[in-house]
């Protein structure tokens, strides 16, 4: 049986997809876009409270470099533009999904023990 935790090479799977999906917002934005299908960029904004307007770009930039996320711009005044997952990031939710589950059992087990 092949050793699963070998030291992780240049192209060691593990890193190449937290490269991608890692950090504070990168995870909850894959999430809430499959919640809702598409979001505009200030409705990201407000359910990512704590997320600066720099680092809101900047994410979904990635994630769109990364093929995770489509963006969708409407040429009209005010400008309109629409975010939603690319098949790619829908593959992700199944996971996300079983994080969000794990996270829930941590945080009730803490909860019990205050």
């Amino acid at each position: 049986m092949e050793n699963k935790s070998e030291i992780c090479l240049p192209t060691c799977s593990v890193d190449y997809a937290f490269k991608r999906i890692g950090g504070k917002y990168k995870g909850r934005i894959l999430w809430y876009l499959h919640d809702h299908k598409t979001l505009r960029y200030g409705a990201l904004k407000r359910i990512l409270y704590d997320v600066t307007t720099k680092m809101l770009t900047q994410t979904l930039r990635e994630l769109e470099t990364d093929n995770l996320i489509i963006r969708k711009v409407y040429h009209e005044v005010p400008p309109k533009v629409e975010y939603s997952l690319t098949e790619t990031g829908g593959e992700l939710i199944p996971f996300i999904d079983h994080l969000r589950q794990w996270g829930d059992r941590q945080i009730e087990k803490e909860n019990r023990k205050l």
